[in-house]
């Protein structure tokens, strides 16, 4: 079941707002024969203010489209459905685990730990901390909580991210919990994606969701996101990574975020997106 959750947390309609469209346009929903939920259409973002107190971009308007996503996802997982959700950035992602069953597994898969907060974070958009909300560190306020972990950190798998080079990024990898399991860039390709999601998929019965930041690709493959970094898993090491944790029995189901359609005027790389969601989902 395909759902679209267009939400960019700049607040600015980036492409990362128009990604679920062109992925359709693309043909993603034939090639994956899916059924068609539509868009959730309050996860959008037409704020572009960083609010005072949380020190978030659009906070009421967050709030709303958070609420908005977790009504969704829980009436899709309730009906027994295993949603697809397009983003839009990570921004979805607390309104997604608002709506998981607890002690889910979160399969976190980004270039980015995504750990910052309203104060540490330099630009305010909620895909910087989004990580760091749902296991309590950051400003729940912001995206409709009364705060506490969504997900217990031991619970998570943070994948494929990056080493701090900056002052900001060693602020942020600094306030990451050391419950939350950790498997970088590096050490990712070092041990062998295949292997790592082999891993994951066997490891343990209860319930998942997967979190896929198309930013984790390595920009020489993907240099349609917002924020590249350099170093990263090439097409081939993403597919042999996610494919066994996209097909896993418990898996309740996936977001894909930070497609920017803006960095894709011939639409090239949407269409490749395409072909990777395909292999990973259905062979």
């Amino acid at each position: 079941m395909i759902v679209d959750a267009p939400l960019d947390s700049s607040g600015a309609g980036r492409g990362e707002e128009r990604a679920p469209a062109a992925l359709r346009r693309a043909g993603l929903r034939e090639a994956l024969a899916a059924d068609d939920d539509g868009q959730i259409d309050e996860a959008r973002l037409r704020d572009p203010n960083r609010d005072p107190a949380s020190g978030v971009i659009g906070a009421a308007g967050l709030a709303r489209a958070g609420g908005a996503i977790a009504a969704r996802i829980g009436a899709l997982i309730a009906d027994g459905h295993r949603p697809l959700v397009l983003g839009g950035d990570c921004a979805i992602l607390p309104g997604i685990c608002r709506a998981l069953p607890p002690a889910t597994d979160l399969w976190f898969v980004d270039a980015h730990p995504d750990f910052l907060d309203g104060a540490t974070s330099p630009t305010g958009e909620a895909a910087d901390m989004d990580l760091s909300v749902v296991t309590g560190y950051g400003p729940a306020a912001a995206v409709g909580t009364d705060g506490g972990a969504l997900i217990e950190p031991s619970h998570v798998h943070l994948l494929g991210h990056r080493p701090a080079t900056d002052e900001s990024s060693r602020v942020e990898a600094a306030r990451i919990d050391p419950a939350i399991r950790q498997v970088n860039a590096a050490e990712l390709l070092r041990r062998g994606a295949a292997t790592v999601g082999a891993g994951l998929a066997g490891d343990g019965d209860g319930p998942a969701w997967l979190h896929l930041d198309l930013d984790v690709v390595d920009p020489r493959d993907l240099p349609a996101v917002t924020y590249p970094e350099p170093d990263g898993p090439r097409w081939a090491d993403l597919i042999a990574l996610v494919t066994p944790l996209a097909r896993a029995d418990r898996l309740l189901g996936m977001s894909v975020t930070d497609l920017n359609t803006d960095e894709d005027p011939d639409g090239r790389h949407t269409r490749r997106v395409v072909e990777v969601l395909t292999e990973m989902l259905v062979g």
